[in-house]
Order: C-alpha cells, then structure tokens, then sequence
C-alpha cells in the first residue's frame, strides 16, 4: 500500500513537471491558452499532492518525524 502510494506520489511529480515544460513550450511558441492552460493544470496536481500528502500523514501511511530540529 505505502508503495503504491509513494508511486502515485512521484508520477504525479513527473507529470508536474512534464506540464511545466509544456507550459514553456506554448509560451515559446506564442499559444493563446496553452500555458495557462498547462500551469492550471500543474497547479492543480501540485494542490493535489499537498493534500495527497497530508491525509497519508493523518492516516499514519507515511511516519512523521517527531522532532523536526
């Protein structure tokens, strides 16, 4: 389960990156809507993994270090 999760975690962070560079191809070639369009969409996924996150940790999926220091 923590494998599969983890998994999800880093081919959403693949696809954040893949809609970045996307979003600068569109604004090089001079797109209308592509790049925002593209960095909506990275915004999203980037939301998404905030939260992705914060219930694993809540759930106790994924161990929180206890003293940060």
């Amino acid at each position: 389960m923590i494998t599969a999760f983890k998994t999800v975690i880093v081919l959403l962070l693949l696809f954040i990156l893949f809609s970045l560079g996307r979003a600068g191809f569109a604004m090089i070639r001079g797109e209308e809507g592509g790049m925002t369009r593209h960095l909506g969409r990275r915004v999203g996924l980037s939301a998404l993994v905030l939260v992705l996150l914060v219930v694993a940790m809540v759930a106790g999926w994924l161990p929180v270090n206890p003293r940060p220091y």
